[in-house]
């Protein structure tokens, strides 16, 4: 027979209940303030469901209503410093954390000042989408934030905040504060890929992050049961290796010891935690009915868990130690109602077209739709104060190779500011990563500064965002291969791309991703995209694309200082090609709007970037047509040369759109449709593409070269450019 050895974690995982003594033990002023939370966060909740049921909330209204002892009782012991992000359902920890920071001892004889209710009215101004919301009604219920108090924004994607939450929880710790970070989420999150990847990372790294698992035992109507075999969900914890904690989360007091616990830990150096409160919504997932109108769980069952009401924990508790009787408990109540009361008459009105007695919002509060897409991206002004140049001008050069560029650029620019991080799969590595791009800089700057990462895309770029957004730090992440993109695809989209526009246009973004087009080094289908046509399309987003070194040091220069996340797309045929790049030193910038026309011609305009524009302009030479050849370098709707395009088209009348990969993602199909809208009046005939096959790149060498666009295709392009206008 084996010998079976049993195994241990080495981590605690324990279950925390309080005991009178507890209560008893517990400051008189932490009691006042966990009950006047509990019963604001109550009252307007209350407040929401009530419009919502009158048809004035815009979408969703995820009440918390039931679950505000989890959120109370964790942020009780932050501070303004401290971060928190939440989930969709997210009003009760925004609303504890905000009231914290501008109220945080309460008087319970007055209860709401000018300032907490000009606070709770922005918030519900922001879940109503009215411009005097926090984030100018873009935000709505399910993304609040307010950076000024710790509230980092709520999350409408189940577990998208957690690697958000690590990496403020990263410069937190970068910058050498005691703050900590908690990122709230459900049991249905406890599943999610991004939730564990960034358990992984934040035990690996000894983040001061906490997990608070909200488990309230039901999905919109799955209970927990019928997803995990253990509905324990801090037991995730055990697998890595990060201490737990499970709670009674209709005990805030419970809550509240539990978390300090945690605290204790996370600021003292040692690492992440966990804590799973048992809490229960009151309403399902969205609107003002109980679940058991919609038969998925019963009216027993509802009521079992509403005697066990946290704010009447709070007040029972506090009644037996003498420190209020029920009568100020009413009065609590009273105040925190009469206060929803008043904001809601200020924010909405009696509807004079209505024979019922309806309301209606105040139509002078509806931001103007001119706002619609203001602040998707930064304005570029923080290019203002740097020296851009074009590199053809200047007069001295050096040889390099491309790959060398790469490094060499990074390295100046970290030498120059050390806000700059590096982080990625083998970075720190192999001589410089798999490729080469980082050579010497963990030599230089150490690994703190370059960072390997597990094999993990979404869990470290969300990482990465939720640095970049605490405003410190500017990460540059390394996606081995830019296919790696889907694995990672809701931080990079959903995520980094819409967060500035969603939060009113005001959050900056300074990240840059890098990665590589590897078609042709034969590594298949899943290894060699060309992602330009997908970035192109999700707002928020800046690429660029260099065909040359000499670009590629201007515009990584240009990357690095802009407040957006910024896409710099490499090709692995350039990596080994000798080149050159200015002698006169690397910290030039080529700006937005900065095409560069690599050979005139009067006949047709070629649009291209990267490994293409070399073979495009060797396809001019065969061919003889008079084409002018544009290397756009700056790909994305705000960033693209217009103006030289526009001249260009205007000149020749002829477009041919060259990019090498697949049809189906192709960047030119947006291009040509722009294209055509813009510059119609001035077109002999219909744009014309050279692209990839349909299928993506196979690992034949055959058949690559196939699926693939090469300098031939681009002379068939040109052929058939040259035919429809009946030239020679």
């Amino acid at each position: 027979m084996p010998t079976r050895i049993p195994l241990e974690t080495g981590v605690p995982w324990v279950r925390l209940e309080t005991t009178p003594e507890d209560w008893e033990a517990a400051d008189p002023q932490l009691l006042a303030n966990m009950l006047g939370r509990l019963h604001l966060v109550r009252a307007f909740e209350e407040a929401v469901l009530q419009l919502a049921g009158e048809g004035l909330v815009h979408g969703p209204a995820h009440s918390s209503i039931g679950q505000e002892g989890g959120a109370v009782g964790s942020i009780l012991g932050l501070t303004s410093e401290d971060g928190v992000s939440g989930s969709h359902r997210g009003h009760h920890q925004f609303l504890a954390k905000v009231i914290g920071h501008v109220a945080p001892d309460l008087d319970l004889g007055a209860l709401v000042g000018p300032e907490l209710r000009e606070v709770l009215q922005r918030t519900l101004a922001e879940i109503l989408g009215l411009d005097q919301g926090f984030s100018h009604g873009r935000g709505g219920s399910m993304h609040l934030q307010w950076l000024e108090a710790g509230a980092l924004g709520t999350n409408a994607i189940v577990g998208g905040g957690a690697p958000m939450a690590a990496g403020n929880a990263w410069a937190q710790r970068r910058a050498g504060t005691d703050g900590v970070t908690i990122n709230y989420f459900g049991d249905g999150s406890s599943q999610i890929g991004s939730v564990l990847e960034s358990f992984n990372l934040a035990a690996a790294w000894k983040l001061p992050v906490a997990y608070f698992i909200e488990n309230n035992q039901y999905a919109v109507s799955t209970h927990a049961a019928e997803i995990a075999a253990d509905t324990r969900f801090s037991i995730r914890g055990q697998g890595f290796a990060v201490p737990s904690w499970q709670v009674d989360g209709m005990d805030p007091l419970a809550v509240h010891l539990a978390t300090q616990e945690a605290l204790e830990r996370m600021r003292a150096g040692e690492g992440p935690a966990i804590i799973e409160a048992e809490v229960y919504r009151f309403f399902h997932q969205n609107g003002p009915f109980p679940g058991s109108a919609f038969g998925y769980r019963s009216k027993d069952e509802e009521q079992e868990w509403r005697r066990r009401d946290p704010l009447q924990r709070v007040a029972d508790e506090m009644q037996r130690l003498g420190r209020i009787d029920e009568e100020g408990v009413a009065a609590v109540r009273a105040q925190a109602v009469d206060a929803m009361r008043g904001i809601v008459e200020a924010l909405v009105e009696p509807d004079p077209e209505s024979k019922t007695g309806a309301r209606r919002i105040r139509p002078e509060l509806w931001p103007d739709p001119a706002f619609v897409d203001v602040g998707i991206r930064s304005s570029g002004e923080e290019l203002e104060p740097l020296r851009a140049a074009e590199p053809a001008e200047a007069q001295e050069w050096r040889d390099i190779a491309f790959v060398d560029a790469v490094a060499e650029v990074m390295g100046e620019r970290m030498a120059a500011d050390d806000r700059i991080v590096v982080m990625g799969e083998d970075v720190q590595h192999l001589g410089g990563g798999t490729n080469g791009a980082t050579k010497g800089l963990v030599d230089r700057f150490g690994a703190e500064r370059v960072i390997g990462t597990p094999i993990s895309e979404n869990g470290f770029f969300g990482l990465a965002t939720g640095i970049a957004l605490d405003g410190r730090y500017r990460p540059v992440v390394e996606f081995m291969y830019a296919d790696f993109m889907w694995v990672a695809a809701d931080q990079v989209f959903n995520q980094a791309g819409k967060i500035r526009h969603m939060f009113g246009g005001e959050s900056d973004v300074p990240l840059v991703l890098r990665s590589k087009v590897a078609m042709g080094s034969g590594y298949g289908s899943q290894h060699l995209m060309d992602p330009a046509g997908i970035y192109a399309a999700h707002p928020g987003w800046r690429i660029v694309a260099a065909s040359t070194a000499a670009d590629y040091v201007g515009l990584m220069n240009a990357a690095l200082a802009l407040n957006d996340p910024v896409l710099v797309i490499e090709h692995v045929d350039l990596y080994g090609k000798k080149d050159s790049v200015p002698a006169g030193g690397l910290d030039y910038v080529i700006p937005p709007g900065s095409a560069a026309v690599r050979r005139e011609g009067s006949e047709a305009t070629v649009l291209t970037y990267l490994s293409m524009v070399d073979r495009s302009l060797e396809a001019v030479e065969r061919t003889g047509v008079d084409a002018e050849v544009v290397d756009l370098r700056w790909l994305d709707r705000a960033s693209l040369d217009w103006d030289t395009i526009g001249e260009s088209i205007r000149k020749t009348g002829n477009v041919l759109i060259v990019e090498q990969g697949a049809r189906g993602t192709s960047y030119g199909a947006w291009l040509a449709d722009e294209i055509q809208r813009r510059y119609f009046d001035y077109l002999d005939q219909p744009i014309e593409r050279v692209t990839g096959g349909e299928a993506s790149p196979s690992i034949s060498k055959v058949l690559e070269r196939a699926a693939i666009a090469g300098t031939e295709e681009v002379v068939a392009g040109l052929e058939r450019v040259r035919q429809a206008w009946g030239g020679n």
